[in-house]
């Protein structure tokens, strides 16, 4: 059943969120992979470097899509505490990122003495990403019914 100009379907929300976390779910899943898969560098650099740039612009893509304006100043959540945890957990793992791409030009270039700590970084990641996603979860606003 179509619906009429200027409304919406209430199930286009969980659509959107389900569709949203399946998909960076699938993508800490292929990031695992690749993680163990790091011998293979045909495979490894890629996929690490495209998951890279999702994470980088995926706060456009949301701001794009969702209503935060209204989320975060109108209903005042910019002050909770989950949000600023989020927040602060995202920018570790860019952080990570970084050092993690520097020590990865350094093993493309041979420097063998880094290889430990971009697997730590490496690890890191894993555990930060693992809680981004979580806390993303954990903020995701039920449509009211």
């Amino acid at each position: 059943m179509p619906w009429p100009a200027g409304r919406r379907c209430e199930e286009s929300n969980y659509i959107m969120i389900g569709g949203t976390l399946l998909f960076v779910i699938a993508t800490y899943a292929l990031m695992v992979w690749a993680f163990f898969w790091a011998k293979k560098r045909y495979f490894h650099i890629p996929v690490m470097a495209s998951i890279m740039l999702i994470d980088l612009f995926f706060p456009v893509y949301l701001v794009l899509n969702k209503d935060w304006y209204r989320r975060l100043i109108e209903q005042e959540e910019i002050l909770s505490f989950m949000i600023w945890m989020h927040f602060i957990l995202v920018l570790v793992l860019y952080a990570l990122y970084v050092l993690q791409i520097l020590t990865a030009r350094k093993l493309l270039k041979g420097d063998d003495s880094v290889r430990a700590d971009h697997r730590a970084q490496g690890k890191g990641i894993l555990i930060a990403r693992a809680l981004v996603i979580l806390s993303a979860a954990m903020l995701i606003e039920p449509v009211d019914q």
